[in-house]
């Protein structure tokens, strides 16, 4: 299956199925002799694994990294990096019953088009499951870049039509939905658990910062960093957009309003959002992504069958209500992903 490796010189593999025996990742392109161990990648496996809260899927995966190579004496080696997790609540009779139904939203048709066979067991690839993998390629990733001075940090701004209005990084971590906002996130929470009761689902606005990033990081034309970094947001299976900066408030902007001016000590404002030319401007790097509702919901729904039969599904399944708190992490892992990427590349262009 092509599609599984991102990046170019730091780059991930992903492998495994949602009810498969394991899940995890190899990763190429490690800087050796950088400290790292089980224990750091796992804070942020923790972070992304099911059954949180009353708003994350019930599905109890502990999600406990193994890594098998590529890590000697609590130091890289340079080599492939490999991290392993086994999934150990796999339920695969849950889709019994719609094995040979289409989940509306989901990848099943499509993936039926294109291999003529699939693992329909939680959506086999296609499930958020695997992006188990990229939090642990993350991980690693956000730790050389610790050792560059950047910081990564996303949180939730929006559920639903409920939006944050404050903003207070320290509550981040302190609320099941990792809101910004301490009050909203109350609201934010009850809005996922009433409509988890009646078996539907809501999407949201997850917002990214990452602060420190030299300028001049980034390729001009086809590999621009904000173009790197809205790729790596789409491939996550939840994502449908993503802005930078003012985003696309600027669609309604003047010039005059819109240009970062800058005087002696840099730039004045960031409305393009830490990137220009699809190159680091040394300010803070601003994007959103939209979150779609989760696509299985328990609520009635019309599909049809292999045969194009019309017929009615319910997914019963343990699934996010609202996948906001748990793709936070993974929003951070794949921009790190990207980040240290260009970082390499940049030092290949300076010798």
């Amino acid at each position: 299956m092509a599609g599984s490796t991102f990046g170019e010189r730091f780059k991930i593999t992903t492998f495994g199925e949602s009810h498969g025996v394991a899940v995890g990742v190899i990763v190429d392109g490690v800087t050796p002799g950088m400290e790292i161990d089980e224990a750091y990648i796992q804070v942020q496996m923790d972070r992304r694994k099911p059954g949180q809260s009353s708003v994350t899927t019930p599905r109890k995966e502990y999600d406990k990294i193994r890594i098998l190579s590529g890590v000697f004496e609590g130091k890289t080696t340079g080599a492939p990096l490999s991290i392993q997790l086994q999934n150990t609540d796999m339920r695969p009779e849950a889709y019994s019953d719609i094995k040979l139904l289409y989940r509306p939203g989901h990848a099943d048709f499509t993936y039926d088009q294109k291999y003529g066979h699939r693992d329909y067991r939680g959506s086999g690839r296609a499930s958020g499951r695997e992006t188990a993998g990229r939090v642990a390629g993350g991980a690693v990733a956000r730790k050389s870049l610790e050792g560059r001075g950047v910081s990564i940090v996303a949180y939730t701004t929006q559920v639903g039509d409920i939006k944050c209005q404050t903003f207070d990084e320290s509550i981040i971590e302190q609320n099941p939905v990792r809101a910004c906002d301490p009050e909203v996130a109350v609201k934010m929470v009850q809005k996922i658990e009433s409509l988890a009761a009646i078996g539907d689902s809501c999407g949201g606005i997850v917002e990214c910062r990452i602060r420190g990033v030299a300028p001049g990081i980034g390729e001009p034309t086809f590999d621009k960093l904000d173009a790197e970094l809205a790729k790596a947001m789409l491939s996550i299976g939840a994502v449908k957009g993503i802005e930078f900066g003012e985003g696309f408030a600027a669609a309604s902007m003047q010039g005059s309003e819109h240009n970062d001016a800058m005087d002696k000590n840099g730039f004045l404002t960031n409305h393009a959002g830490g990137i220009v030319g699809g190159i680091s401007t040394g300010e803070e790097i601003i994007f959103r992504v939209a979150v779609k509702p989760t696509s299985s919901i328990s609520s009635p729904q019309r599909t049809i069958n292999k045969e194009g039969e019309e017929r009615e599904i319910r997914t019963e399944g343990r699934h996010d209500p609202c996948i906001c708190p748990r793709i936070v992490p993974v929003v951070e892992a794949m921009a790190s992903l990207v980040l240290e990427d260009h970082y390499k590349r940049q030092a290949a262009l300076h010798g």
